[in-house]
């Protein structure tokens, strides 16, 4: 034990990335103690990435890509504008919102920030607010991606643990939206005490025109069940109903109306058994392309090769993290250190309120240090049984875990959304360290409130009838 994870933590010391640190430690550990066959690690490393929920991992990637080469993230932003700019602070209200939507699209804070941020820190730095305001709101709205649905840390959580990724991303929806709330008011008490003044002049049109949007939005669903209480058929009548919806944004050419039926399209087809999470991926993928080549007409050969060549970079960096944590956290169970640490952590207490305050301390101090999804790959076998043994719902576990690992990303040495906005911002590191902290206060009540509060992720799953 003391071999596999001293040598992990050494070679973290030294710099090198994590997956690589994994597998030499792996390597290391094996050749030490030749505690199996090399067929049976080839085999370990294979079933680490031959799963069917993963396949959802390059889909939703595509579709966050495919997204933003659409020209959709200025539609995204334009919508927001018109919703929320108008008030005080407004364009660091729009950042949040825009998040919000773009949430609905990608399932990645990395991809949010890229995206979306890029346009947001340029619009906010443009109207008079300093950089480091730009970059703390963008960050902290960032972490919204793998909260609201869809969530690629959901999917490798949901293999890991044998959980429903459909109830995970069903439990998401609740917590996210009390993010939102938490960071929208965090802006208003920012916009009082610095005195900040709306960014945009409040144009009634255009705020009864994005309220038109959200209204159509709802209306979707509430009218292909009103068809189907009239004696059509399911599938019929969500056809009816989304012609109508087509017919309709051509007509008054909305502007973020097919971006915001993205989650409703996703989240509707798996509540209503259309697809399972992963083919959720590829409808995704299909309606992004629908609007970059049909409706908006921005996508080009070129743009699409693109986005294209960069999933499939992400893809394989994402998979080799994947193969690389599989064997090392295997060879943690095979050490048993994954029991000895388990019956440590159970003989400093029982108590499950307890045991989740440990949780959040441990895990916020490794996000700070290794990459989401390794860290879900190693602490969801450790940390599981005992989750099972004390009671707690493993999809409230899940949101816990994710949201801890989200706040790491904004956290040096290893924070990619921190070194991301770093690079877009032109800051340094340190000074958008800084940037951040005053932003991690509404994430912080966040995090306390989805932790001692579990009806917040379990009670939505539960009403749709995929949760205990």
């Amino acid at each position: 034990m003391l071999l596999l994870i001293g040598a992990f933590l050494g070679l973290m010391v030294l710099g090198v990335p994590v997956a690589v640190a994994m597998a030499v430690a792996s390597i290391a550990y094996l050749l030490a103690y030749d505690v199996a066959p090399d067929v049976i690690v080839a085999q370990r490393m294979i079933a680490g990435v031959e799963s069917f929920p993963l396949l959802a991992v390059p889909f939703f990637i595509l579709a966050g890509n495919l997204m933003n080469i659409a020209g959709v993230t200025g539609r995204i932003y334009s919508f927001a504008v018109a919703l929320v700019g108008w008030m005080k602070g407004g364009l660091a209200q729009v950042n949040i919102v825009g998040s919000v939507i773009f949430s609905g699209m990608s399932g990645t804070a990395i991809a949010d920030a890229a995206g979306i941020g890029t346009i947001e820190i340029k619009a906010m730095k443009d109207h008079g607010y300093s950089t480091e305001v730009a970059v703390g709101v963008t960050a902290a709205s960032a972490t919204l991606g793998p909260i609201i649905p869809p969530s690629l840390p959901f999917v490798i959580y949901g293999m890991m643990a044998n959980t429903s990724i459909g109830a995970l991303f069903l439990g998401g929806v609740v917590p996210g939206a009390v993010m939102t709330l938490f960071m929208m008011a965090t802006v208003a008490v920012f916009a009082y005490r610095r005195g900040w003044g709306s960014d945009t002049p409040f144009d009634a049109r255009k705020l009864l025109a994005a309220a038109l949007e959200v209204v159509v939005v709802l209306a979707f669903p509430v009218a292909a069940y009103a068809l189907v209480w009239a004696g059509l058929s399911q599938n019929l009548a969500i056809a009816i109903a989304l012609a109508a919806l087509l017919a309709l944004d051509w007509w008054l050419d909305f502007s973020a109306v097919m971006a915001l039926m993205t989650p409703v399209i996703l989240i509707g087809g798996m509540t209503l058994g259309w697809f399972t999470p992963t083919e959720a991926a590829v409808a995704a993928v299909l309606w992004s392309l629908f609007l970059g080549l049909v409706r908006y007409r921005s996508m080009t050969l070129a743009t699409l090769a693109k986005a294209t060549f960069d999933t499939i970079e992400t893809t394989a960096a994402v998979l080799f993290i994947v193969t690389a944590a599989s064997v090392f956290a295997w060879l943690l169970t095979v050490s048993q250190a994954a029991q000895l640490l388990s019956d440590a952590i159970l003989s400093i207490t029982q108590n499950k309120w307890v045991f989740l305050i440990l949780v959040n301390l441990l895990v916020l101090f490794v996000g700070c240090f290794l990459d989401t999804i390794a860290a879900i790959t190693i602490l969801v076998p450790i940390l599981l049984p005992i989750v099972l043994k004390l009671g707690i719902d493993p999809i409230h576990f899940g949101l816990v875990l994710t949201l801890n690992l989200m706040i790491g990303l904004l956290h040096p040495p290893l924070g990619m959304v921190l070194f991301v906005l770093s690079r877009v911002a032109g800051l340094s590191v340190e000074r958008t360290t800084m940037a951040i902290l005053p932003w991690l206060v509404p994430l912080f009540l966040a995090l306390i409130a989805i932790t001692f509060v579990p009806e917040l992720t379990l009670w939505l799953p539960r009403a749709a009838g995929i949760a205990r």
